[in-house]
């Protein structure tokens, strides 16, 4: 499914719409080259599903994982960008994170590690302020 995004607003009403859907056990991957809106979406879905408009929500860039406590269960925020492979994953707990949310920023990191069950988001530039979101998975409850 495509969905176009012609504002900051509507990615974050995208990032409310499958916090609304997400529960634990859910994988959330996303993915896009730098600058395509990975972070403002993660940003917006841990705020919408916090129910918290003015949680700070910092990249995990160089921690690689940030857990937020949530209604729904922990989430865990994942940025790979800089993880060299799957094998790393190991020290970071992913098996046992997987039980709760898992929201992945350059999931092309996770090579095999990647759940089958997964919302994929591909997020592209479509102009100066808008993007594009290409999304797979959950095709029953994104009805």
């Amino acid at each position: 499914m495509r969905q176009p995004l012609p504002s900051r607003e509507a990615t974050h009403a995208l990032a409310a719409r499958i916090a609304g859907l997400a529960r634990p056990g859910d994988a959330i991957l996303l993915e896009g080259p730098l600058g395509a809106g990975k972070s403002e979406f993660a940003r917006a879905f841990l705020r919408a599903i916090t129910q918290d408009a003015a949680l700070e929500v910092p990249s995990p860039t160089f921690t690689l994982v940030q857990t937020y406590e949530t209604p729904q269960g922990p989430i865990h925020h994942f940025d790979l960008w800089r993880l060299t492979g799957p094998e790393a994953l190991e020290e970071l707990g992913w098996d046992d994170l997987l039980q709760d949310i898992v929201l992945v920023e350059w999931p092309d990191r996770l090579g095999p590690l990647t759940p089958p069950e997964s919302l994929m988001i591909r997020l592209t530039e479509s102009g100066p302020e808008s993007r594009d979101a290409t999304i797979t998975g959950w095709e029953p409850r994104l009805r």
